[in-house]
């Protein structure tokens, strides 16, 4: 996501600190580029124009200019304006000890409002340890209930099921006391949509939200719509009154300007984001994170917490101990690609590392496709193998390598290829496990000066010698 926007704000930003002093042309020609780079993105108009003037008021300041390090303060002034325009704070769902905590879900029809409303009980459940029960009261779209319903099944959830009850506000009172006797501390309303904004709707809404006096109401929007998203926004909150905003289809959106104008425009904070298809492909919004990425500094703390959540600890000690032991078999090495598949794609990961980590370089696409697509071959290979086989690739003969090959529709060259890498990746956590940073260069440089490996070859010849004579 933002990667269009991100590109050219990199490059401004860049062009910025390769001056050796600021002067006013350089900041108004810098603000000139961001300007563009935000409209071009489809941000709102007078967000971009608040924005910029907000920057350049600063970075015109008797703090930038002539100061030893102006980029880095303009950079900062930049980085501090697109977090408040972001929202300035993480703002979390409120909860209170009340039973249930009503959420109502309120959008457009097809913006992803009732796969949203699973994403959101499977994380509360599993995060915030609430008891969510699902309810829909989409009684107009054909099937909508049970799509709620086969989505409540899917993550472990359960819906209210009153096939009888087509009243949207008896629905309501019916689920609010079945809470309220079966201990459902959250009731999540996957309200009605529809096409376009229409009174009727913006009623009903406005009866279930008397009726149920919700902790939240929150609007989901598709952020690939753009300004259109942040319209209707603004409708929704001016006639029901939203208290945040969840954006899907955010992994597709690569413009931004929904993200970037619907707090400042509505007032109301984004509080989660949709960034997949799968159930748990929903992110809490933390305006810094978001800022950091686009600016290239990349968001290792959502890295962290995602590693976190989704490596086993337990294997994770295992494989240390394998390690130390010289026992890292094929086995292990197709576990790691799971778990490595289970952190997201490839692109993702990379875009959670700030840019300049790898001299500035940055990978395609193309590359990472590549990448991912070897990693697939690879899982193939080793599932093709016996258990045997995995546990010790000593014993893969040349007749094993072509039943593998077969096996796995790949060639044998392609086999070789990947046992050769997985040796010699084998043998670079063995030095490292072993020996520390110095076996591992010792290794590497083949006898580089102070790092072992000339002396050791030295000590071998002279050992060579007395055995001689």
């Amino acid at each position: 996501m933002f990667e269009a926007l991100s590109d050219k704000l990199r490059k401004v930003l860049k062009d910025l600190r390769g001056q050796g002093r600021l002067t006013e042309a350089h900041i108004e020609a810098a603000m000139r580029e961001i300007r563009i780079a935000l409209l071009e993105a489809d941000v709102n108009y007078q967000v971009v124009k608040s924005f910029v003037d907000r920057v350049k008021e600063k970075a015109l300041g008797q703090e930038v200019i002539g100061t030893l390090a102006p980029a880095q303060q303009v950079v900062k002034t930049v980085y501090d304006e697109m977090v408040e325009m972001l929202g300035g704070t993480s703002t979390q769902l409120l909860f209170t000890r009340r039973t249930p905590n009503v959420v109502m879900m309120v959008g457009l029809q097809g913006s992803g409002k009732t796969t949203t409303t699973g994403k959101l009980a499977k994380l509360l459940a599993e995060s915030q340890h609430r008891r969510p029960l699902l309810l829909s009261v989409d009684v107009y779209r054909p099937a909508a209930r049970q799509q709620l319903s086969i989505i409540a099944n899917a993550i472990g959830q359960r819906t209210f099921e009153a096939p009888d009850i087509n009243d949207p506000l008896e629905l309501c009172r019916q689920a609010v006391r079945e809470c309220q006797l079966t201990g459902y501390d959250t009731l999540l309303i996957d309200t009605a949509g529809r096409l376009h904004i229409d009174q009727e709707l913006m009623d009903e809404l406005q009866q279930i939200k008397r009726e149920t006096s919700p902790m939240e109401i929150l609007f989901i929007a598709d952020a690939m719509t753009g300004q259109d998203a942040v319209r209707s926004a603004q409708q929704f909150h001016e006639q029901v009154g939203v208290t945040g905003i969840i954006l899907t289809k955010m992994e597709g959106d690569t413009r931004g300007g929904a993200a970037l104008s619907i707090k400042e425009v509505t007032g109301q904070p984004i509080k989660f984001i949709g960034v997949g298809e799968r159930y748990d492909a929903i992110e809490a919004f933390y305006p810094d994170r978001i800022a950091q990425r686009i600016l290239g500094m990349g968001d290792v703390l959502s890295l962290i917490e995602k590693v976190q959540s989704e490596v086993d600890e337990d294997k994770a000690r295992e494989l240390q101990e394998k390690l130390a032991r010289d026992k890292f078999s094929l086995e292990d090495f197709r576990d790691q690609l799971r778990q490595m598949k289970r952190l997201g794609s490839l692109d993702k990961l990379m875009d959670m590392l700030p840019s300049g980590l790898f001299g500035g370089m940055k990978m395609t696409s193309e590359q990472t496709a590549e990448i991912e697509q070897k990693l697939k071959l690879t899982e193939a290979i080793i599932d093709s193998m016996t258990p045997a086989e995995r546990r010790d690739h000593e014993i893969l003969n040349a007749s094993r390598r072509k039943r593998i090959a077969r096996g796995s529709g790949t060639s044998v060259q392609e086999v070789n290829q990947m046992v050769n890498e997985y040796t010699e990746m084998r043998r670079m956590m063995r030095m490292m496990t072993s020996g520390g940073l110095g076996g591992m260069l010792g290794g590497l440089g083949g006898g580089l000066p102070g790092f072992g490996g000339g002396r050791r070859r030295k000590a071998t010849k002279r050992r060579k010698k007395k055995k001689k004579h």
